[in-house]
């Protein structure tokens, strides 16, 4: 090992020095070594990739097999003076040029002027230009021409970590090979074995650790590597690596979110404070906690063979049940508090502040779904209270008080929703035709039936309430109406919404139970034709009658009749003739009144309410919205009234 004023850091003193040897770039190290083989080495070659990847190393490592006097099948041999001189940069034919510092018009005119020299102990003349894309524009359009046609026995290697950058003219007359970022494992490899040779004892957690960091960039985690050695005294830990970066433990994380699942931020308070006491630093944290919301989402969308980016691999089960707890999109509005509270504290003095700030504030986020989820009628399926927790006394044995508070919210979210859209909804008239959805087929006594779905496993899974010793109320046909009250007043908001869509309840034959609902209630439908609301439904009705049934839905027609154009489809051909005296002779009425109406102006429409006025001692919707948002009335006023035309023509016809 090197000492003193003459230490080498280890990504130079393990810098590759043939193909085989630069990690994560196989696809790169075979085409080019294929090339040499074949003699089909191209005059230009753009490498790009990100940092600390191999760049600039399989560039040297290019120059030395085409130059090497020793090389097999494009393998140098690393022991000739010209590999020497290339690989410590001093060769006099392998010209290493840095972009950033010599990007001017006049260094292009200086490179072209010692392009045609010939080359002075080598076969071929190498440039190698570092971060090419730092050119100017004239320094590129100077090099276009050299570039397209350069004397036979000069290569150009351009790196770059910004392809974008360089012009399309360049990049055309370039092969280009994209570096890719090196896996974590194949760095913990690495690492390991400049563990072994530099005699130190590092541990599995520190190696994966550290790989993590560098964050695919092999320069990156050998200079962290190599400053983690130097802070050790021979055995390095995973405390080690945390103790010098300023971040949490694996388990410090996952106290802390265990905290936010359960949505306690006291404690996660406590567990912030307890981090910055050992050292934590702000940014580290919340650099950590984004990652272990990514680790979250990766975990709950069935990602088991992405790698995780926050712990360790250890801990995939607990991020499951984390995950789960939380939800896709509880995890997603996460993502995007953290994110805010990054940018803030490029902006603020107060890290600290903001990182508790933000986790408080994901602490207290509720069980989030889909709003197209909640209009269907679907609500999410929350994890249950575990036992001893302090929100699991005085728990009502009623299904609907046994709700957890996030699935009411939602549901009351959703009952203003659909108050707001009755209350809106102008009225129509719905006419039935005969491209009618089959589930609505019309019956003899004018209803129609949509048949019962089979049962799902989720209805099957629900479990039932205790059953009264004493049934409150006697199934039958009689008591429906009283017995369609209590299940109003029993059952959840999302349930209750649809029921009171419907006009009552029939009992069938066979423990068959109907629910009589207007056809044209597209919302009620929905939700009361979820799996587990029917199943919601039978469970009560078990538990206040003590008998097992079976809810179905009984369409009924739309409140007004069909229209006289889809009558007039059934009438006999025996009639046509009568039919069409009749039709001539309302068509001589009908020009009759129209020169009436020419003579004088129709009568202005009168005014009319169609939403009606809306009184709040009454109206059902109204209570639910004021006590959901805790409002007061303080005036009412009336919809606006709109002029109803009643048609001339209709009122004749049917005084005739």
């Amino acid at each position: 090992m090197t000492t003193g004023a003459h230490y080498t850091v280890l990504a130079r003193r393990f810098r590759p020095q043939a193909f085989d040897d630069v990690v994560g770039q196989e696809h790169v190290a075979r085409a080019l070594t294929n090339a040499i083989k074949a003699g089909r080495v191209a005059h230009a070659y753009m490498f790009t990739g990100a940092r600390g990847v191999g760049k600039t190393s399989t560039a040297r490592i290019l120059a030395k097999a085409l130059n090497c006097p020793n090389a097999k099948d494009g393998v140098p041999c690393n022991q000739c003076e010209i590999c020497d001189g290339i690989s410590a940069g001093n060769d006099v034919d392998v010209l290493e040029i840095d972009g950033a510092s010599n990007r001017g018009i006049d260094d292009i005119r200086s490179l072209r002027a010692n392009v045609g020299v010939r080359s002075m102990r080598t076969q071929y003349k190498v440039y190698i230009i570092d971060e090419v894309h730092m050119l100017t524009k004239e320094a590129f359009n100077a090099l276009l021409k050299t570039l397209e046609e350069p004397p036979p026995n000069v290569k150009f290697v351009f790196c770059t970590t910004e392809p974008n950058k360089v012009p399309d003219t360049i990049l055309s007359r370039c092969q280009r090979f994209d570096f890719s970022s090196i896996n974590d494992i194949s760095i913990a490899d690495r690492l390991r074995e400049i563990a072994t040779i530099e005699g130190f004892e590092v541990s599995e957690d520190a190696l994966e650790l550290v790989a993590r960091r560098a964050r695919g960039s092999m320069r990156d985690s050998q200079s962290l590597f190599d400053q983690l050695l130097a802070f050790s005294d021979g055995t390095v830990s995973a405390e080690d690596v945390h103790r010098m970066l300023g971040t949490a433990g694996d388990e410090r994380l996952v106290n802390l979110f265990d905290a936010i699942v359960e949505h306690r931020p006291g404690e996660v308070l406590a567990q912030l404070d307890a981090s910055f006491a050992t050292g934590v630093q702000p940014g580290e944290l919340m650099d950590q906690a984004i990652g272990y919301v990514r680790d979250l989402m990766v975990t709950v969308s069935g990602g088991d063979a992405v790698s995780l980016c926050s712990v360790a691999t250890r801990h995939r089960e607990t991020l499951m049940k984390q995950a789960t707890r939380l939800s896709m999109h509880s995890v997603m509005a996460a993502f995007q508090i953290l994110s805010d509270g990054k940018n803030q504290m490029f902006r603020s003095t107060f890290a600290r502040t903001v990182l508790e700030m933000a986790m408080v504030q994901v602490s207290l986020l509720e069980n989030l779904s889909a709003i197209s989820d909640l209009l269907s009628g679907r609500l999410p399926v929350l994890p249950e209270v575990a036992t001893g927790h302090p929100e699991a006394t005085n728990v009502s044995t009623s299904p609907a008080a046994a709700l957890p508070a996030a699935e009411k919210k939602n549901a009351d979210t959703l009952k203003i929703a659909e108050a707001k859209r009755v209350l809106a909804a102008p009225t129509t008239e719905i006419h039935a035709d005969e491209d009618a959805s089959e589930s609505h087929k019309e019956m003899p006594d004018g209803a129609a039936v949509v048949a019962e779905a089979p049962a799902s496993p989720e209805s099957a899974s629900v479990e039932l309430p205790p059953v009264a010793a004493a049934p409150e109320i006697e199934l039958t046909q009689e008591n429906c109406p009283a017995l369609f009250m209590k299940l109003l007043s029993a059952l959840g908001l999302t349930i209750s919404a649809g029921l009171r869509q419907a006009s009552g309840l029939k009992l069938g034959s066979e423990n068959r139970l109907e629910i009589l609902l207007d056809s044209s209630s597209e919302f009620a439908r929905k939700a009361l034709d979820q799996a587990d609301n029917r199943a919601r439904i039978e469970a009560e009705i078990l538990r206040l009658t003590g008998r097992t049934v079976c809810i179905a839905l009984r369409l009924t027609a739309p409140k007004k009749s069909v229209t006289a154009s889809s009558a007039g489809a059934t009438v006999s051909p025996s009639l046509s003739k009568s039919v069409t005296e009749s039709n001539a002779g309302h068509a001589a009425k009908s020009n009759q009144r129209n020169q009436r109406a020419e003579a004088s102006p129709p009568p202005a429409a009168p005014l009319r309410n169609l939403m009606g006025e809306v009184d709040p001692a009454s109206d059902m919707f109204v209570r639910e919205v004021m006590e959901a948002f805790g409002a007061t009335v303080v005036r009412i006023t009336n919809a606006p009234a709109v002029q109803v035309a009643t048609s001339e023509c209709d009122n004749a016809d049917a005084a005739e």
